[in-house]
């Protein structure tokens, strides 16, 4: 995205990627991955299995839901979506009913770990040029801002990848974009 923006004449720094980053913080990472299995439980199973069936570009309704995901047929869907889910499926061992109840619920980039865990996979992104922030977001309100807030943001600060003080009083300010002109100015008083 930013090469894109350098070859039609715009600074790499003129574009800010914020992925979403959703968010599950534990005390030790035994505890984090138990809470996500919580909420994945919560997920209906037809709501996951159509997520399922996006994802894989084929009808998942008719697999056993208590056994591992078979062998899906090649499709013209998303080959890096479809890979990535499938992939998800072997690392974890999940069964069809596992897997889409994880995809029902939140399947994009997800931090789920102690502070330590999950500032070192932030602090990867943003020095990979992945990123150059987040808009974290939380699958249950106060307890996950407020354990974002108390434990990570504090290691994320010790690193010196979060600020403690606002220098703008803008959105566009704190990010660091310039105002662009008004194209419409000289159109409207000439």
């Amino acid at each position: 995205m930013k090469g894109r923006a350098e070859k039609l004449g715009r600074s790499r720094d003129d574009i800010k990627i914020l992925p979403g980053a959703f968010v599950i913080v534990g005390e030790s990472i035994e505890e984090a991955r138990t809470k996500r299995a919580k909420l994945d439980s919560l997920v209906h199973y037809e709501s996951g299995i159509a997520s399922l069936s996006i994802a894989l570009g084929h009808d998942a309704s008719g697999f056993d839901p208590d056994q591992p995901l078979p062998d899906v047929p090649e499709t013209n869907a998303s080959k890096s979506g479809r890979e990535r889910v499938i992939e998800l499926a072997r690392a974890e061992n999940l069964t069809v009913r596992q897997l889409a109840q994880r995809l029902g619920g939140y399947s994009g980039l997800a931090y789920v770990g102690t502070p330590q865990i999950i500032a070192d996979q932030m602090e990867e992104w943003l020095f990979s040029d992945g990123s150059d922030g987040f808009n974290v977001m939380f699958p249950y309100l106060p307890a996950g801002l407020d354990d974002f807030a108390e434990k990570v943001v504090p290691e994320l600060q010790r690193r010196g990848l979060f600020r403690r003080e606002y220098e703008g009083s803008t959105l566009r300010e704190n990010l660091g974009l310039s105002r662009p002109e008004n194209q419409f100015f000289e159109q409207l008083s000439g």
